[in-house]
């Protein structure tokens, strides 16, 4: 793996728009040592770097992992169509930013499924990062593929797919499956250990176990002020959709219209309090 030419080459960038899409970099990316960490996660995002820089969700989850001492967490986006014909036709595997670390040489990739036209792009990623599309297909040497996000509350249509869904909230149901898969290789356990592993966690659903009618409870934070993240967020080098810092003062909404997926699924209305938003704002402001 380590001796793969890399992505941020002069010669392949001429040959695509906005090479900082690909460069990595940035203010507040976190790059751990190799030898440091036991477990490496990548979270993937199934749009372009535009889209899922501004995307709050990946920043908080990126700022959990990378809080954990063990764990390495990286990033990586879907290429614009002019990058993945360059990856194709010079037979190059999708990396992550923070390494340039192929995507099938991680531990973990979990994606964010934030609307159903994505489900294509993130196939697309794992055919890029070489990694089986069927969960089946998949033995010791590939890394586990979870999902979250809105559209893991219908797994079906990805469970073919997907070796684990969150659902719910990820803060900290992310930092359980890295303890998980933690404790259960630190024995030596296989693929399916981890699998059952994984099933026993809140709000975690595992085609491969859950084979029956099973209910999920969805994952929730109850306490927002206990979750100040994220406080020192990645800035981008290149203009993204959302081009500023966002700070979140609320979750879930008092509405409550049955049309709307959001106001129905995020339930409980929770809100953070003046003085812990302030003390947040201040600190993003510093770091950015």
């Amino acid at each position: 793996m380590t001796n793969l030419p890399r992505l941020n080459s002069g010669e392949l960038f001429m040959s695509v728009e906005k090479p900082s899409r690909y460069t990595g970099g940035e203010v507040n990316a976190i790059r751990k040592e190799n030898g440091a960490c036991r477990l490496r996660f990548a979270l993937a995002f199934p749009d372009t770097y535009e889209v899922g820089m501004s995307h709050l969700g990946l920043q908080i989850l990126y700022a959990v992992l990378n809080g954990l001492p063990e764990v390495a967490c990286e990033r990586c986006y879907a290429p614009w169509p002019d990058m993945e014909r360059e990856l194709r036709q010079r037979h190059l595997p999708l990396r992550s930013l923070e390494s340039q670390r192929p995507l099938a040489a991680f531990d973990i990739v979990g994606f964010s499924l934030q609307y159903e036209l994505s489900y294509t792009n993130l196939l697309m990623m794992l055919e890029l990062g070489e990694i089986p599309l069927r969960r089946e297909e998949r033995d010791e040497g590939h890394p586990l593929i979870i999902a979250g996000g809105p559209c893991a509350f219908n797994p079906a249509p990805l469970s073919a797919f997907i070796d684990a869904f969150v659902i719910g909230e990820g803060e900290e149901a992310i930092a359980e499956i890295a303890s998980a898969v933690l404790a259960v290789s630190a024995w030596g356990g296989k693929r399916r250990d981890l699998l059952e592993a994984l099933s026993g966690i809140e709000g975690v659903y595992v085609p491969a176990i859950h084979t029956g009618v099973e209910r999920i409870r969805k994952r929730i934070i109850t306490n927002l002020d206990g979750w100040r993240l994220p406080l020192c967020p990645v800035v981008p080098l290149m203009k993204t959709i959302h081009d500023r810092v966002t700070l979140e003062i609320a979750r879930g909404c008092t509405r409550g219209c049955r049309f709307c997926q959001a106001g129905m699924v995020w339930r409980p209305v929770r809100e953070r309090t003046p003085a812990v938003l302030e003390e947040m704002a201040e600190a993003m402001l510093r770091a950015t």
